[in-house]
């Protein structure tokens, strides 16, 4: 019998233009069987293509997305704004979080009223964060 913890989710998507970032968040996810798989893009250009690629194949969909505010060539916030012309049938598979080490008003305020995020969290991703988005956002 094994003692490993049952997977919580099949995929996430994280985008930081940090490759630290992005290798400890995604280390901590599968090492903590939060997520199955974890499709890392440093570029959210290269992120919004393979959602807009796989829009009509839902199991190639992450369930969870965790992305960063500042980065170069496409902010998270202009993500968030393509993101919104996606279809619904995405957009209602995918939780999208900001994550940013922004503590900024107008950020916080502006990634509150985007209707398709979720939260925003202040990086680094912990386990206790992990652990509190598979108790209040699991996907059945």
């Amino acid at each position: 019998m094994s003692n490993e913890l049952p997977i919580s989710f099949k995929s996430f998507m994280i985008i930081d233009d940090n490759l630290i970032d992005l290798y400890i968040a995604s280390r901590m996810i599968t090492k903590n069987n939060f997520g199955k798989k974890v499709l890392q893009y440093s570029s959210a250009i290269e992120a919004l293509k393979y959602l807009q690629g796989n829009q009509e194949n839902i199991p190639l969909l992450p369930e969870v997305i965790f992305v960063d505010i500042y980065m170069p060539g496409m902010s998270g916030f202009e993500f968030m704004a393509e993101y919104d012309n996606l279809p619904a049938n995405l957009k209602n598979h995918c939780r999208v979080f900001i994550i940013s080490s922004s503590v900024d008003e107008e950020d916080v305020a502006k990634a509150n009223s985007d209707t398709n995020v979720v939260a925003m969290k202040e990086k680094p991703i912990t386990k206790e964060f992990l652990n509190e988005l598979k108790i209040s956002y699991s996907i059945s």
